[in-house]
């Protein structure tokens, strides 16, 4: 018999040294089984192994833990915890308030394509316009980028500023000029 199956089969609920006696004993596997947990979900998941363990053995009773029926018992319940925290948290992404149903959008892929319908270059026009009034260097470095096709360098040089910064704003203008055309 291991000593967790021991300390488990021993365990009084109204002990108050109990949880700080087998934490010790399972948190190592707790972790290993929520990374293998975690890699199973979908790329973009925000929570850690060590989180996902804190959480289960919170929910799990923390310093009050329940009688467990030996390491198995204990191992299933512990599982099923991390099953439900990854369950509530998907679900939490899927919420509306939660930005349920927007789409991740690479700013890499927001490329600019110099071959736009009539209607698109109209609409980048209008947009153009408007992101001049919020930020006129940028705005001019979109200029500079789209419709004259200097690189970062080359347009950094023009403008008077670093690359690095050219980078930034381009990045920035893009989002802004995308959002301001989707919306």
């Amino acid at each position: 018999m291991s000593e967790l199956t021991d300390r488990l089969e021993r365990l009084a609920p109204d002990d108050p040294h109990a949880a700080g006696e087998i934490l010790p004993l399972v948190y190592e596997e707790l972790r290993r089984l929520a990374a293998q947990k975690l890699a199973h979900e979908p790329p973009g998941q925000t929570l850690q192994a060590t989180a996902l363990v804190h959480e289960a053995w919170l929910r799990l009773g923390g310093d009050q833990q329940p009688r467990w029926d030996g390491r198995g018992h204990f191992f299933a319940a512990a599982a099923e915890s991390m099953r439900r925290i990854l369950i509530d948290q998907a679900r939490r992404k899927q919420a509306l308030r939660h930005g349920g149903g927007a789409q991740r959008v690479s700013l890499d892929a927001l490329e600019l394509a110099a071959n736009l319908e009539d209607d698109q270059l109209l609409a980048l026009n209008d947009a153009l316009a408007q992101f001049a009034q919020h930020d006129a260097r940028k705005a001019e470095l979109v200029k500079l980028r789209f419709f004259t096709g200097l690189t970062n360098e080359q347009a950094a040089q023009v403008l008077g500023v670093s690359e690095p910064t050219v980078k930034r704003d381009w990045a920035y203008a893009r989002a802004w000029l995308f959002r301001a055309m989707n919306s």
